[in-house]
């Protein structure tokens, strides 16, 4: 048996410490982006600078009425996919489907029209692919796919792109929506890695994106202010924020105050920072505030979901 005085041991163990706190970092990241974004979600830019000059407490509020702290649907479906994948000790499209049709059934404080759609398919069908569509080019599968990222690191391409389509499809099935959603689960499984050149490889990988979707293309442009549920504007703001900021508090208070959809910007642009900075770099503040229920599953799943990869 390896003696913990063992300096290959020690190594060992300080790598172990680095990847769950990193895991933690991206699950309490998306809780964070979720329930701070909410409280300005379908704001303007200019509306929040009149309301809350710069938005950077939790508040609640907004068009849902939450409490301090409440997350909506971005937190809430990734958390019913991360116990489905967790019983499962995989990523299942049936397991998920049937996870996501029960959590609509408990009444969400929210639930996008692609979404319920989907589900609804799912209902009638017992089918787990809803039908192909230009028009599901949403953010609804996006912002749910952090459970595949931490469930499949160290697998092969192929196998993430499958579990990525898996469960994605169930109800967006859609090539820019696949595209986005690969994107970010190997752009979170490249943070988890802790590369000394992780702020380089992200970038690259977000490129890479670009140059199969022009559409994605997020440097030619002005700031992509009041973006809307459309997975091309989603990421043009989250990663306009992830890098021309610094740390994970400026990164989550930048794209939150860009306003529209940004319960999912800060919920997608929250896992990516804490996934590359760690659960540490997030400020307690948020944390504290966040839902106990919420923020206790979000730090069991990341723990499990890692477990359930086996690296």
């Amino acid at each position: 048996m390896p003696s913990a005085s063992d300096p290959k041991n020690r190594v060992t163990v300080a790598a172990d410490a680095d990847l769950l706190d990193r895991a933690r970092g991206a699950y309490l990241g998306l809780a964070v982006g979720d329930a701070l974004g909410a409280t300005v979600e379908f704001m303007t830019p200019r509306e929040i600078r009149a309301t809350f000059g710069v938005h950077a407490r939790m508040r609640g509020g907004g068009w849902l009425k939450l409490r301090r702290g409440q997350v909506t649907d971005d937190t809430t479906m990734s958390l019913a996919l991360g116990e489905a994948v967790i019983a499962c000790g995989r990523v299942d499209a049936e397991a998920a489907a049937r996870a996501f049709d029960a959590w609509m059934r408990a009444k969400p404080v929210d639930i996008g029209n692609t979404v319920r759609r989907g589900l609804l398919h799912f209902r009638r069908t017992g089918e787990t692919e809803a039908p192909p569509s230009e028009h599901d080019a949403g953010n609804g599968a996006c912002m749910r796919c952090l459970p595949v990222a931490l469930a499949t690191l160290g697998r092969s391409d192929g196998e993430v792109g499958a579990a990525v389509r898996a469960q994605a499809h169930i109800t967006h099935n859609n090539p820019l929506s696949d595209a986005a959603c690969e994107c970010v689960v190997r752009m979170v499984q490249c943070a988890l890695g802790s590369s000394p050149c992780i702020v380089v490889e992200l970038h690259g990988l977000a490129r890479e994106l670009v140059d199969c979707h022009p559409e994605f293309e997020f440097r030619r442009r002005q700031p992509r202010e009041n973006p809307s549920a459309y997975i091309v504007e989603t990421m043009q703001a989250v990663f306009q924020a992830l890098f021309d900021t610094d740390g994970f508090e400026a990164c989550l208070v930048d794209v939150v105050n860009r306003g529209g959809d940004a319960d999912t910007t800060g919920a997608i642009a929250g896992m990516l920072a804490g996934a590359r900075d760690g659960a540490k770099a997030i400020p307690y503040r948020w944390v504290r505030a966040l839902d106990g229920e919420t923020r206790a599953a979000c730090e069991r799943q990341a723990r499990a979901l890692i477990a359930v990869s086996g690296v």
